[in-house]
């Protein structure tokens, strides 16, 4: 390895992150063929089902009427080696009459890691790992959860005063943030494969929970709808509300407990997806929700629930991730409504721990980032 394979895993990186919330289930990927250190073809995986990375280097490359025999082929993720939905990289690698490949990060299935990387070595070409590995696994935090513990990856997310407050008493909380951060949640969502609230939320916001414009620009048709999931046990969400009645109705999940009127719940099953799980003292078991929706291929989850929903999530240790956005707001009020609820730690060694804390600017507001520490 040299800092020349760095700058042009650098470059594939960038090529990555074109693909980022659009490929799920798969990961993103990025890839970049050079001769004479000069690049002849880039290429990203698109979406799901859709030529890899280095497949759409490739045909790149081909576009622009360049051989790619003997040419290095960066890519951000190891290769893969069996067949999906779509044929194995690894045989149009040597098919292609590639010389040297140049890899990132290595596959997270234990099934299959580095496995790539033996066939293409045994093939005789020179392979070497490892390069901005750190960078390139991050591209795919969601996917190396989903793929390592069969459930999303969780975020949290809310937008609250500097004191916390989610809302007012009354309940009244439109546009605690300014416009620039409240377009990064957007992107948030635009990130996610699912997005769930509390029916609280529901019956007092009635949002739409929907992915709207991402930079200014509307999204592509073919970019796969965001799923949004509403806990609510005894089937309390309105016939009128957003999420049941608009048109992307299709995308909703209401999951119920066994406790639900039957009579409420046949009327809703009508509009959207309806789902009885188990649920204690009327909460839904989040874990049970969680291995389900592993099951159904989603990879990363958003949560904008109210501070009870936040709660359940990050105290009972369900969440990786928070973005908080903080405005230059005092709310104040002892009944005003917190981002975090709950019953909260008894003790300060049951005090929740964040890492990889990170502060920026969003507009006006502050917006924090961290990992939640296991």
């Amino acid at each position: 390895m040299n800092a020349r394979d760095f700058g042009f895993m650098r470059q594939a990186i960038r090529l990555a992150q074109r693909g980022r919330g659009t490929t799920s289930p798969n990961p993103i990927v990025g890839a970049l063929l050079v001769r004479a250190g000069r690049i002849i073809g880039r290429g990203w995986h698109r979406r799901a089902g859709e030529p890899h990375a280095e497949i759409e280097a490739f045909r790149d490359a081909g576009r622009r009427r360049h051989s790619v025999r003997g040419a290095t082929l960066y890519v951000t993720l190891e290769p893969c080696s069996t067949h999906g939905r779509t044929p194995p990289c690894t045989a149009a690698i040597q098919a292609a009459g590639i010389r040297r490949v140049v890899v990132g990060a290595i596959d997270p299935n234990p099934r299959h890691a580095g496995a790539g990387l033996s066939e293409l070595r045994h093939a005789g070409l020179q392979v070497a790992a490892g390069v901005l590995s750190d960078r390139c696994a991050e591209l795919n935090e969601a996917f190396n959860h989903w793929i390592q513990c069969r459930t999303p990856l969780v975020t949290v997310k809310a937008a609250m005063t500097l004191d916390g407050k989610i809302a007012t008493a009354a309940g009244e909380s439109k546009w605690i943030t300014s416009a620039a951060a409240r377009a990064h949640g957007m992107q948030l969502r635009h990130e996610h494969d699912a997005i769930v609230v509390g029916v609280h939320t529901i019956l007092a916001d009635d949002p739409s929970l929907v992915v709207r414009k991402i930079g200014g620009r509307d999204l592509p048709e073919k970019h796969p709808p965001l799923r949004r999931i509403v806990l609510d046990a005894e089937a309390r969400t309105p016939l009128s509300a957003k999420v049941v009645s608009d048109p992307q109705a299709a995308t909703t999940t209401l999951v119920v407990s066994e406790n639900a009127a039957p009579r409420r719940v046949a009327a809703l099953a009508r509009r959207v997806r309806v789902v009885t799980g188990p649920a204690q003292h009327g909460k839904i078991d989040l874990r049970w929700l969680l291995r389900k929706l592993g099951a159904e291929a989603v990879t990363s989850l958003l949560v904008e629930g109210g501070g009870e929903v936040n709660a359940s999530f990050l105290l009972e240790r369900l969440a990786q991730r928070i973005a908080f956005f903080y405005a230059p707001k005092i709310l104040g009020g002892r009944t005003a409504l917190k981002g975090v609820a709950g019953k909260g730690a008894e003790a300060w060694s049951e005090v929740l721990t964040l890492t990889n804390v990170n502060w920026r600017l969003a507009g006006e507001d502050l917006l924090l980032t961290a990992r939640v520490a296991v």
